[in-house]
């Protein structure tokens, strides 16, 4: 009977391993970019560019070889102190910015109302150097998107929501400003939400097969969000609960109390 006791023990503990670390992760599951010989890249990387969009804070730039007929085009610095309070004395020069209102435009000095939403900075820019160049010869247009953030959700080292001072940024670069996933984040169904418009979609991608270097999401687009779902070690292991290594431990003295007391 004693003989019996120990096999149930031994066996109940082996089957409740093998039940929490089954679905352990495979090498293909886990490293990126596979299969990446012979994929081009050429073409995603030289068509891409950020669009503006409404929420967007821009600083916009405008230069001529006379400075002095250039000042019109520009909104006036404000020089602030290091209490953040107005400080025409002291302070330092703080260049405003322009909010893209919720249909796309911004007042732009001189010229007004400009519908700029969905252009990308270049556009934005070539617009720009047209209309003013009706008042001055061969204007220079700087523009940046100074409120560029990305959020990172889910199995990833550090979630939280990053600015980014670039304006291509990868979906590779943007994990690993938070440290990379975990080892049970999921890497062939990472959620990338993205808003166009008012809509949001979402999409999956697979970072795990070379071509989605290729994919409209390699690149991120201001205010994306990133999720990264926890693959089935990690739910398995929430499912049985935070107890589960004590009732490990517990198993494990009882098969040894067993081994003593009865052999």
């Amino acid at each position: 009977m004693n003989h019996y006791f120990l096999n149930f023990i031994q066996k109940s503990t082996f089957l409740l391993l093998i039940s929490l670390f089954f679905s352990c992760a495979s090498k293909k599951n886990i490293v990126y970019y596979q299969n990446i010989q012979g994929i081009d890249t050429s073409q995603n990387s030289a068509s891409y560019e950020v669009k503006i969009q409404p929420d967007d804070l821009l600083t916009i730039i405008v230069s001529a070889e006379d400075p002095e007929i250039a000042i019109p085009f520009n909104l006036t610095t404000v020089a602030v102190s290091g209490l953040g309070k107005p400080d025409l004395a002291t302070g330092q020069q703080t260049i405003q910015s322009y909010l893209v209102d919720r249909n796309g435009n911004i007042e732009f000095p001189v010229l007004g109302k400009l519908q700029i939403g969905g252009l990308t900075r270049s556009e934005v820019m070539q617009l720009l150097k047209e209309r003013i160049g009706v008042y001055i010869k061969n204007p220079i247009i700087n523009l940046r998107i100074v409120n560029f953030k990305i959020s990172l959700q889910g199995e990833v080292g550090i979630p939280g929501t990053y600015s980014v001072a670039s304006e291509r940024v990868t979906l590779i670069e943007a994990l690993s400003m938070a440290k990379d996933l975990t080892i049970y984040g999921r890497r062939n169904n990472i959620l990338v939400i993205r808003e166009i418009n008012g809509i949001k979609s979402y999409n999956r991608v697979d970072i795990t097969k070379a071509d989605f270097i290729n994919s409209p999401f390699y690149y991120l687009a201001q205010n994306d969000v990133i999720y990264v779902e926890p693959n089935n070690v990690r739910v398995n292991a929430s499912a049985v609960g935070p107890n589960t290594s004590v009732i490990i431990s517990a198993i494990s003295i009882l098969i040894s109390l067993s081994v003593i007391l009865f052999k």
